[in-house]
């Protein structure tokens, strides 16, 4: 099985990640490797359009032991979350795998 195979059936750690962005904004996205994505948003090969004018600052939240499945699920969890409760995974708070933690997503 060749890497480019077993990140398509998923055997490999994907990562879903937060960057913040120098206008404080936040960024969500799913990855194999977050330093090397970090790097790609700050340069300007593969650069996600939404940094078009922005510049990533630092990853501010990360999970690891996804597959591709589930990293694409919890991103899109995750990018329906408020600000304010993104802030609060990020600090740590609050994690939607709490029973209480009062998020509806």
């Amino acid at each position: 099985m060749t890497s480019s195979d077993s990140e398509q059936t998923g055997a490999v750690n994907w990562y879903v990640y937060i960057i913040e962005a120098s206008d404080h904004s936040l960024y969500t996205g799913i990855t194999t490797d977050p330093k090397r994505r970090f790097l790609e948003h700050s340069g300007n090969t593969k650069n996600a359009k939404y940094f078009n004018g922005k510049t990533p600052l630092r990853i501010a939240y990360q999970e690891s032991g996804h597959n591709r499945s589930s990293a694409s699920k919890r991103e899109s969890q995750i990018k329906k979350l408020t600000r304010a409760k993104k802030v609060a995974l990020i600090s740590g708070r609050k994690r939607l795998s709490d029973p209480e933690n009062n998020f509806s997503v």
